[in-house]
């Protein structure tokens, strides 16, 4: 009797278990997975939240008509997800793409052009609000329908968005680093199990979550970190670093705008312009430590993609001061000394501006001359050409132009102005030999012998009188000169080459006029005609000629030419003309008349 007991207690137990195994299925979603790419291919890539917003709309709208969870036709009446209601993992896709278009839209707020103003910075932490809500219904749905990976990176996401609301509040740092810290171990450890894609992922989420630890460590007072690697950290790139990036920005505007109070005067080539409005004294301030961050000693080991956006940025700052000042004319009303003051401001930051614009396109050049050394891109694969060189030194040619009209502007005119214009003289004597230079290599590759050696030779005649010039001054450029004198030997090498297969060219004329004239006939059979590529292809033989020498590729024939083609035949009928047919009008039927038409006969 114990025995059968036993045995039956057993297999109550194993229908309970088959039972609860049918009825509450575990289910798996790989969170930071799918979140990461549904981010990189709809906006988040180049940090379009609008874009991403509306992708999570559109997503949510689907998956509410797809599970038929609608909220009614007429009225409005919200359906909760509880824990019964998730019957399959397209629930769980509600509640995560809610969050996220919370999350979203409170980005989008945080990146308007001139930051959120009060209301809508209100707007802005409500939307973190109801994304920490929906976040952890996340969590807490996943820890019961879930399996215990996708638990576990529920709760991370939660900590995250948890961490994001505190950290936008500036407030409990305590609170928001413990979040930090929670969704930063949940990641760690995934990241040692799973594919190499998963652990990628999670690593790089390490990366993105470490900045803001280390700003919350900086708040609390705990750690050393000083401004400038807070600065440097502020460079990495990712979804998760754009908060800490505005918070970031946020407190430099602030720091600026305390700085800003001790920059009264602008100093330029001996003049002294005072600055009133505020927001010039900004602008400027930012554009100058920009400027800083490009002529420091480790600017040297920079990226050049990173000096080019350095550059833009301070290109932004400078036309926002001369915006500024531009407003300041137009109220400044009849006083004349306020307006000569402004006048003499604008000239000196668009003479910085320019200045900056010919070291930017100086940087182009440097880039170009690189790759016109490769002969191809390395990334798009295209082959580079002197002629872009050309151009850009027209462009260098027109800045400085333009800097020296600009300087030479005023009437009353200081040494330090006329040293400048002197410079800047030179500076589009040295630009005009490289860009002699240059076009002389283009002429090269085209095979014009002639035009490329005496575009050398003036080449080199422009850089040694520039040579000279810059070696007259004083605190003249060094890099210059060298630049310079390394231009005028290859000036002088180039020509040599240039000269002899001139000379080589010349004598093979009258040996191929000599043997086009051989094989002149009478009929014309005896022109050679050069085969295509698919009539020689037994050949090894270049069907595209060479690379020096401007011919189309003789690959196929194009348009192709007419091949005759079978059809049907075309059937003429010549007996028709020639058969008597019978008559046929005893069977045609006749026309019966009534005896009114009888009486009009």
């Amino acid at each position: 009797m114990a025995k059968n007991s036993e045995t039956s207690a057993m297999e109550i137990d194993d229908k309970k278990s088959i039972n609860s195994d049918q009825i509450g299925p575990k289910f798996s979603i790989n969170v930071l997975q799918l979140l990461k790419s549904a981010q990189m291919q709809h906006g988040l890539r180049h940090g379009d939240y609008t874009r991403y917003r509306r992708y999570c709309t559109a997503r949510l709208r689907r998956l509410y008509k797809s599970l038929k969870f609608t909220h009614g036709r007429g009225k409005y009446t919200r359906k909760a997800i509880t824990e019964s209601t998730v019957t399959e993992v397209r629930f769980l896709h509600l509640v995560l793409y809610t969050a996220e278009r919370a999350w979203s839209h409170a980005m989008e707020k945080r990146q308007l052009p001139d930051g959120p103003n009060a209301r809508q910075r209100i707007y802005l932490i409500g939307r973190l609000r109801k994304a920490v809500k929906w976040a952890t219904l996340f969590s807490n749905l996943c820890a019961i329908k879930a399996d215990p990976r996708t638990s576990l990176e529920a709760e991370a996401y939660a900590s995250y968005m948890k961490g994001n609301l505190l950290f936008e509040q500036d407030q409990n740092w305590e609170t928001a680093l413990k979040n930090f810290k929670s969704a930063r171990a949940v990641y760690e450890e995934l990241g040692k199990y799973g594919d190499v894609e998963n652990q990628v992922l999670c690593r790089e989420r390490v990366e993105e979550l470490e900045p803001s630890i280390r700003y919350c460590l900086h708040k609390i007072g705990e750690s050393n970190v000083k401004t400038s690697e807070l600065l440097q950290i502020g460079e990495m790139e990712g979804p998760a670093l754009d908060l800490f990036k505005s918070k970031l920005e946020a407190v430099m505007a602030e720091a600026r705008s305390q700085q800003a109070a001790s920059l009264t005067e602008f100093h330029w080539l001996g003049h002294r312009f005072p600055i009133s409005n505020a927001k010039t004294r900004v602008a400027i301030l930012k554009a100058q430590e920009l400027e800083k961050d490009l002529h420091v000693k480790a600017a040297d080991s920079l990226p050049a993609e990173k000096k080019l956006v350095i550059f833009d940025k301070i290109f932004t700052a400078y036309h926002e001061a001369r915006s500024c000042i531009r407003s300041d004319l137009a109220s400044a009303g009849n006083a004349e000394n306020v307006k000569d003051d402004l006048y003499g401001l604008d000239k000196a930051v668009s003479a910085v501006l320019g200045q900056r614009t010919i070291e930017r396109n100086q940087l182009l050049v440097s880039i170009v001359k690189g790759k016109l050394t490769k002969q191809r891109d390395d990334k798009t694969g295209k082959v580079t050409k002197p002629e872009e060189l050309v151009r850009l030194y027209d462009l260098l040619l027109q800045n400085t132009a333009d800097l020296s009209d600009l300087v030479s502007s005023g009437r009353e005119r200081k040494p330090e102005e006329v040293k400048f214009a002197e410079e800047c003289e030179l500076k589009s004597l040295a630009f005009r030999a490289e860009r002699c230079f240059y076009l002389a290599r283009s002429y090269s590759l085209a095979g014009k012998r002639t035009e490329a050696y005496a575009l050398y030779c003036r080449a080199r005649s422009h850089a040694e009188n520039a040579l000279k010039d810059f070696q007259r001054m004083a605190n003249s450029d060094q890099m210059m000169i060298e630049e310079l004198k390394t231009l005028c030997k290859e000036c002088r090498s180039n020509s040599c080459i240039e000269h002899a297969k001139g000379i080589i060219v010349e004598e093979k004329a009258s040996e191929n006029l000599s043997n086009k004239i051989s094989t002149i006939s009478i009929s014309g059979t005896g022109k050679k005609v050069d085969k295509f590529l698919l009539e020689k292809l037994d050949v090894y033989e270049s069907a595209v000629g060479d690379s020096n020498v401007k011919g189309a590729a003789r690959i196929e024939a194009f348009p192709p030419a007419f091949q005759s083609i079978a059809r049907n035949p075309i059937v003429l009928d010549l007996a028709y003309n020639f058969i008597d047919f019978p008559s046929l009008e005893n069977r045609m039927k006749k026309d019966r008349k009534g005896f009114i038409s009888r009486l009009w006969r």
